[in-house]
């Protein structure tokens, strides 16, 4: 599962992604299969890796990360939380695991752990958001998502969450005041990996209304002086089937950026199709 590249994404991420698909796995079907019987030995799995040097435990989990193999990386992340169960970092990233199988209950069992050990810890009350907007409690979503910001206002890939969040409410006033306020931390961050360390889920995921979505994001680009990314979403928006694009001329949101050519050339397609 794996859902806006600004991609926009694939639905939940460790790694920046890519719009979602529609359909998803029922979170409640996959619970049996987040821990595997067997798995292949750190022996043999290291041995592929370059250098002479055996991989630690915590390495090998990360290098089953990065190749996908959740389950392998889920059952040493499981081993490693038992041993060190007031490690926050191994429970959280055994959630991760667990959550990208879409073993949701599970995932979410395990953040709470690793939020219990320490409250403190921003990202794991984020990845409890996203388990929350997977599950369409868009309200539980925003509230999570306050929270890891309270605990960390420095995180763009939160404020894109909770943008998601409110879209999923359409409550699209505040969507944009958080997607301007990802922006106002990284102008790059809808094209940036969302992973920090690989602690952090980053949802972008939007299954309904894709062309009000992109022309959202296109204001918020249009509100930061951004012309160039505003027509890439005002395009993405207009190849959606969006049919309100006339509005921009009216909109104070975008003056700044109306005049520019490429946008200007959206709106002239726009209108020629429009034409009876």
């Amino acid at each position: 599962m794996i859902r806006l590249s600004l991609a926009i994404p694939a639905s939940i991420l460790i790694v920046a992604v890519a719009f979602p698909s529609s359909s998803q796995t029922n979170p409640d079907t996959a619970e049996t299969a987040a821990f595997p019987s067997s798995m292949q030995s750190a022996a043999q799995m290291s041995s592929t890796a370059p250098g002479p040097r055996t991989l630690s435990q915590d390495e090998l989990a990360s290098l089953c990360m990065v190749r996908k193999q959740y389950y392998e990386a889920a059952t040493i992340y499981k081993r490693l939380s038992d041993q060190n169960p007031k490690n926050a970092l191994y429970l959280n990233r055994l959630g991760i695991a667990l959550h990208q199988q879409t073993a949701l209950t599970q995932a979410l069992k395990y953040y709470q752990k690793s939020l219990k050990v320490d409250p403190k810890y921003a990202d794991a009350q984020n990845n409890i958001g996203t388990i929350w907007y997977e599950r369409k409690r868009y309200g539980k979503a925003i509230r999570a998502y306050e929270k890891a910001i309270a605990l960390r206002s420095d995180a763009p890939s939160f404020y894109m969450n909770l943008g998601y969040a409110y879209f999923g409410e359409k409550n699209y006033e505040r969507s944009i005041a958080s997607f301007r306020q990802a922006l106002a931390l990284d102008p790059t961050a809808f094209e940036r990996n969302g992973s920090r360390g690989g602690t952090l889920i980053q949802d972008r995921s939007v299954l309904e209304d894709r062309g009000q979505f992109y022309f959202l994001l296109a204001k918020s680009f249009a509100m930061s002086g951004n012309a160039e990314r505003c027509a890439l979403y005002l395009r993405k928006a207009k190849d959606e089937g969006y049919k309100y694009m006339e509005q921009i001329r009216k909109d104070p949101s975008f003056a700044n950026v109306v005049t520019n050519p490429e946008i200007q050339s959206i709106l002239e397609t726009q209108t020629a199709v429009a034409q009876p």
